[in-house]
């Protein structure tokens, strides 16, 4: 993310008043951003604690879409802890964490706006290879074959928040009252940087895995209408819920990275630049905060699939629910007829939790 991952202060070190650069010289702005992610913070890193241990002590063998949960529950409990930092920031409007936290906490916070989206991208993805490609699943699918696709998910990660690394630096700034402070900001020596980084962020952090999925979903339901599947189907509601949640709270930080690169091809003269330049400086930190929302919501979503087990089993609620949406994919034991000439065969994949087939019965 590049504003609360490294867009949180758009600065550009052209600019001729660094007042102006600064998000953090918004009052409102910031203690609304502050209290966003200290609630953020008491609800996120429990949470997604709570999502990995129950996961890792409670399930034994951990279907695909259960290994994607938990790395998406790593990468938002990890970047929950973080927001201490950000927290204290916004509270003293001034950095004070050195240059080299300044670099590699905005990075990390990049880091994870990647690998949630193609984490949800991968679930999609998963739900599309199991629906569609049944008799090819077991090849297709297995559990290692995913483990080495997440472990290059994670290099790419890496790799593509680089940007964050170069564009963001510790700078001093004086406030109304002349007062010296530290900001972290982008520093941008030109505008085709301010564009190649926040294109960048929303094409292939946003643009390119919703279009992605949008397209698997459309797949799925054509599928799913050609073999009259009526089956309630848990892990699709879950994953479905999960893709909506996050698109709600990072559009609005995407639409103001859009916003900043088209402040960048107008004239420096132009009344249009300076109105979009104002909006977007105005409500960078709170659309920043409004993303790290969707961290948090994970676990409120888990929480509310899974109530009709929380009675029953407690602290284990979350590992039965986990062990519902392998089962969503396994089915029983016994085939079932689905519809006038298709049956479901459960026992395609049950050791990955990929196991529905869909196959005709030779009429």
């Amino acid at each position: 993310m590049n504003n609360f991952g490294p867009s949180l202060l758009l600065s550009n070190a052209n600019d001729t008043n660094p007042e102006e650069d600064s998000v953090v010289s918004n009052d409102f702005s910031t203690a609304l951003g502050a209290l966003i992610l200290s609630l953020v913070f008491l609800m996120g890193v429990p949470g997604n604690l709570f999502i990995v241990w129950s996961i890792l002590a409670r399930i034994r063998r951990r279907s695909v879409t259960t290994l994607l949960i938990l790395n998406l529950a790593c990468a938002d409990g990890f970047l929950m802890a973080l927001t201490i930092f950000f927290i204290v920031y916004l509270a003293k409007q001034s950095w004070v964490f050195g240059y080299v936290m300044c670099k590699g906490l905005f990075y990390l916070c990049n880091a994870n706006m990647y690998a949630s989206i193609f984490l949800i991208t991968l679930m999609s993805v998963h739900r599309l290879v199991v629906v569609v490609l049944p008799r090819r699943v077991s090849s297709l699918v297995r559990t290692n074959i995913v483990r080495r696709v997440i472990i290059g998910m994670w290099v790419l990660v890496m790799l593509i928040s680089i940007p964050s690394l170069i564009f963001r630096d510790v700078r001093e700034d004086k406030d109304d009252m002349n007062n010296t402070r530290l900001v972290c900001a982008p520093m941008h020596t030109e505008p085709r940087h301010v564009r190649f980084q926040y294109s960048l962020e929303t094409v292939a952090g946003f643009i390119l895995p919703y279009a992605v999925i949008i397209t698997s979903y459309v797949l799925i339901l054509r599928r799913l209408r050609q073999t009259r599947f009526r089956r309630k189907v848990r892990s699709e509601k879950l994953i479905l819920a999960i893709v909506v949640m996050f698109g709600m709270f990072w559009l609005p930080y995407h639409v103001i990275n859009m916003m900043q690169v088209a402040v960048e091809w107008y004239p420096e003269d132009s009344p249009t630049r300076d109105t979009l330049d104002h909006i977007a400086k105005s409500s960078r930190a709170v659309t920043s905060a409004l993303a790290f929302i969707s961290s948090c919501a994970n676990p409120v979503l888990y929480i509310f699939a899974g109530k009709s087990y929380i009675k029953r089993n407690g602290l284990a609620f979350m590992a039965r629910l986990f062990e519902g949406t392998s089962l969503d994919q396994t089915g029983t034991k016994k085939s079932r007829v689905v519809g006038k000439d298709t049956v479901v065969n459960s026992n395609a994949d049950s050791s990955n939790g990929t196991g529905i087939s869909l196959s005709q019965n030779g009429r």
